[in-house]
């Protein structure tokens, strides 16, 4: 490593610009191996300002492959223009080798495990995300911050389930599944169902103590689809280009239109429900 280099939190040579907002300069009288199992260790002395989360590994030894077979069962449509684009969103900060290549530490897929869950578990848009990240990165130690799960370890989301599965998960019978399915408002493939399904069900169980039943439900569904149509006609452009940026930001805009879509719908109801007096 050349005179003055940087070496970052995660012990990967960063080359002569030191990096303020996620690297340090080397610490005096550190060998690099040593530097690299402090950083490992998650030690939050005055030398190491170590972002969430910390206690995992931030040696960068997982290729893009790695990360994407690690969250591809939790996250089937993650793809490789996808953490590009988070990436040119400040979101994650992955290392480069000489060649250029990426290279992410399990820190790393833990962040970005983090943003995808806000995405699809809570619509939340990029912007909420980073600044929510900026936040956990300035207190790393709350006992506020979701627990972080190490790549690869705990047990996967499942990607597909059987209608006794989603009964059971949404405490609904296996009729009401079976029920939505047919009235179209539980798509299946082959006689399974998506993640989505759970909580689908879920909301209709609970709506049928208020007599409410899935034929009731039917332009709700015809409404979401319109919505779905509409997003597609906006990001189209987009995902038909080449560019991984490009397909990168088609996905990352049609979450955050999803999530406004679904918040007039909630205005809308709210404001309604209020004129009932």
């Amino acid at each position: 490593m050349t005179a003055g280099a940087a070496r970052d939190h995660r012990g990967v040579d960063r080359g002569t610009a030191p990096r303020h907002d996620r690297a340090h300069d080397s610490a005096p009288g550190l060998a690099p191996d040593e530097q690299a199992r402090a950083h490992d260790q998650g030690e939050d002395d005055e030398d190491f300002d170590v972002p969430w989360p910390r206690g995992i590994s931030r040696q960068a030894a997982m290729r893009i492959s790695d990360v994407l077979r690690a969250l591809g069962q939790e996250f089937p449509s993650v793809s490789h223009s996808k953490l590009r684009f988070l990436e040119e969103q400040g979101l994650i900060d992955p290392v480069r080798t000489p060649s250029g290549y990426r290279q992410y530490s399990q820190a790393d897929v833990e962040r970005l495990r983090f943003v995808l869950t806000e995405q699809r578990d809570s619509y939340m848009p990029l912007k909420v995300i980073k600044e929510r990240l900026a936040a956990m990165d300035s207190d790393p130690d709350s006992a506020e911050h979701p627990a972080p799960r190490l790549a690869g370890t705990g047990t996967p989301a499942r990607r597909r389930w059987t209608a006794a599965a989603v009964a059971d998960a949404a405490g609904v019978t296996e009729e009401l599944v079976e029920s939505l399915a047919q009235s179209g408002l539980l798509p299946s493939t082959g006689g399974t169902y998506g993640q989505s399904a759970v909580e689908i069900a879920r909301m209709v169980g609970a709506l049928a103590e208020f007599g409410i039943e899935p034929r009731h439900l039917r332009s709700f569904r015809t409404a979401a689809d319109r919505q779905v149509a509409l997003v597609d006609q906006v990001v189209a452009p987009l995902r038909s280009q080449q560019a991984s940026a490009a397909r990168g930001r088609a996905a990352s805009m049609a979450g955050d239109m999803g999530e406004l879509f679904t918040r007039l719908h909630a205005a809308w109801v709210r404001q309604g429900i209020e004129d009932l007096g």
